[in-house]
């Protein structure tokens, strides 16, 4: 027997079908994009710490036939065979070329399958009901799966040698001078999310959450910034870094930022997918590692801010006390508002973007970079695993350190205000930068 819905909710319902829709379709043409290679750019291993794209192009499948064709949708399994295959938990990513994947072929057929059932299951369900189909929330998941995997094979794309094979317009330059701290006062703010439908775990439940007053910058931390640091000696001062940091940046051979390089007259340039780029000095730094923002930091005189700071600069509006989900607002982000979706292939410049700065001036909190947090990746009050411990859960407590924000690589769908990535502070082919914070002196206050 069929639901009988109400007019208004019979419309509301078909208007988050097409939400889900278009969602899905952007995250596919994405993918579509990025493996849009020759079989041996697929299937290769352009890096120990990457999988190959072909991998990573079936376990996009898999986890959306998992989700929506079985679980939500109670269908027979497309190919259950190769569950272990892309189970993330199963084989390092180091092991993955040696498996007996799909080949780009068979990958690309078993996705469009998957997807043709999906669409059924969306057609057929009534976004209502239990936990995982309510407001849609397991295709909100699986399209943030997917566009999280789309930013790790352009991840991938950037480590991979040869010939350019995408292509972008460059990024904004600044429309208004963005420099400074802004001073947020000491007071409560409410953290995480109880509203947001497709928030994952890790972002809920919403919590009061006392700050003190502190310092943060109003933007990310430039190259210019960056070649500073590099130039008073950072890489080879020991003093400016942790003991962990310093064994790292010795064994690690580390001398500046990934992809950087220097040529005979003193000139540092970018590798931007394949090409090489003179450092556009207004442009986050990207392509750190947390160990180098906290020597970068340190040789500041600031740290880097915590987890709870960031999004209360990122959310609270003082005027009227409420906590928004983005910094513009509650509306979600456009081209004038932030650098998202792969519109770009590098960060904008500082002042690109005063559309979507938060109420307190803090600028670009949203897209571009990556900001590192000083935070350890743990859970909130009051957190339940949901809709299985593998997200989240087993990583909490472990060896990673909290970014919020997302880059130019994130997509709106997995780049809210609440939005919590994690990874170890060693990492940086991810597209990760930072900003600065410090607490307020006795005056400030």
């Amino acid at each position: 027997m069929s639901i009988q819905l109400p007019g208004t909710d019979r419309a509301e319902t078909e208007r988050l079908r097409e939400r889900i829709a278009t969602t899905l379709e952007r995250a596919r043409a994405r993918t579509a994009g990025l493996t849009a290679l020759d079989e041996a750019e697929l299937v290769a291993q352009h890096s120990r710490i990457m999988s190959p794209l072909v991998w990573d192009l079936a376990h996009i499948g898999n986890q959306e036939e998992l989700w929506l064709v079985r679980d939500v949708g109670g269908r027979e399994p497309v190919r259950a065979d190769i569950d272990q295959l892309y189970d993330a938990f199963k084989h390092a990513r180091a092991d993955r070329p040696a498996l007996p994947l799909l080949n780009p072929q068979e990958a690309r057929a078993y996705v469009g399958t998957v997807r043709e059932k999906v669409w059924d299951v969306l057609e057929r369900s009534p976004l209502r009901g239990n936990d995982l189909v309510s407001d849609g929330f397991a295709f909100g998941m699986i399209a943030q799966h997917e566009q999280q995997h789309d930013e790790t094979m352009l991840a991938t794309h950037q480590l991979r040698t040869g010939e350019a094979v995408l292509s972008a317009p460059a990024a904004p330059v600044a429309r208004v001078r963005v420099g400074g701290e802004v001073v947020i006062p000491a007071g409560e703010f409410v953290m995480g999310t109880d509203t947001d439908p497709w928030a994952l775990d890790n972002e809920r439940p919403a919590h009061p959450v006392h700050v003190p007053g502190f310092a943060i910058d109003a933007a990310p931390i430039t190259n210019e910034q960056y070649l500073a640091f590099l130039a008073d000696g950072g890489y080879e001062r020991p003093e400016l870094w942790s003991e962990r940091g310093w064994a790292h940046r010795v064994e690690a051979g580390l001398v500046s930022p990934e992809c950087w390089q220097q040529d005979g007259g003193g000139h540092w340039w970018r590798r931007v997918f394949g090409t090489m780029q003179q450092l556009r000095p207004h442009q986050p730094v990207v392509h750190v590692c947390w160990f180098e923002a906290e020597a970068y930091a340190n040789w500041a005189g600031k740290r880097l801010p915590t987890e709870a700071e960031w999004e209360k600069a990122a959310r609270f509006d003082p005027a009227t006390g409420r906590t928004r989900r983005y910094p513009w607002g509650d509306t979600d982000p456009d081209d004038s508002l932030a650098n998202l979706g792969q519109a770009h292939l590098e960060p904008a410049d500082i002042g690109a973007y005063p559309s979507g700065a938060s109420p307190a001036g803090v600028h670009q909190l949203i897209g571009d970079v990556w900001e590192w947090t000083a935070s350890g990746f743990d859970p909130y009050p009051g957190f339940h695993a949901f809709p299985y411990r593998e997200y989240s859960e087993v990583f909490y407590g472990g060896d990673y350190k909290v970014l919020r924000g997302g880059s130019f690589g994130a997509d709106q769908v997995a780049s809210r205000g609440t939005f919590r990535n994690w990874d170890h502070p060693i990492r940086r082919q991810i597209f990760s930068g930072f900003r600065l914070a410090r607490d307020l002196r006795s005056d400030e206050r």
